[in-house]
């Protein structure tokens, strides 16, 4: 689902939470997306790559960030990084998705950030996004 004015209501960012998802892969990107809206009350809002994000982040509220690692220009963790550097955002849980993730589960553990490899199921990937969400 591309982002556009018209798919973006803030009304209904106030009353459901607000998942940004930066993923390259539109494949991926556009399952995470079907499963989040058709299996949860959470509103996802899907961009491509780092720069979007931040530019995002600096006028919208987010629960939670679906990062994919490998993304061009900037890996994932460090566009979570930059985005816990903005004080509306330092206390926004994250879910980094790598195909290579045990290469990057120190990283992660530092960061306390919850990982997830790909290829994933759909039942990993919802229960791994309330366990994000239900952390303080």
């Amino acid at each position: 689902m591309p982002l556009n004015q018209e798919t973006f209501s803030p009304e209904g960012q106030a009353s459901a939470k607000t998942i940004l998802v930066v993923e390259d892969d539109e494949a991926i990107s556009e399952l995470i997306t079907l499963i989040l809206s058709q299996e949860t009350p959470y509103y996802p809002l899907v961009v491509a790559d780092a720069s979007e994000a931040l530019r995002l982040a600096t006028y919208l509220k987010f629960d939670l960030f679906v990062i994919d690692y490998y993304l061009a220009g900037m890996n994932g963790l460090a566009l979570y990084d930059t985005l816990q550097s903005m004080e509306a955002l330092q206390n926004v849980p994250a879910l980094i998705l790598s195909v290579s993730l045990e290469k990057h589960e120190q990283e992660l553990r530092e960061r306390n950030i919850l990982g997830l490899k790909k290829p994933f199921e759909l039942d990993e990937l919802l229960q791994t996004i309330e366990t994000a969400l239900a952390s303080p």
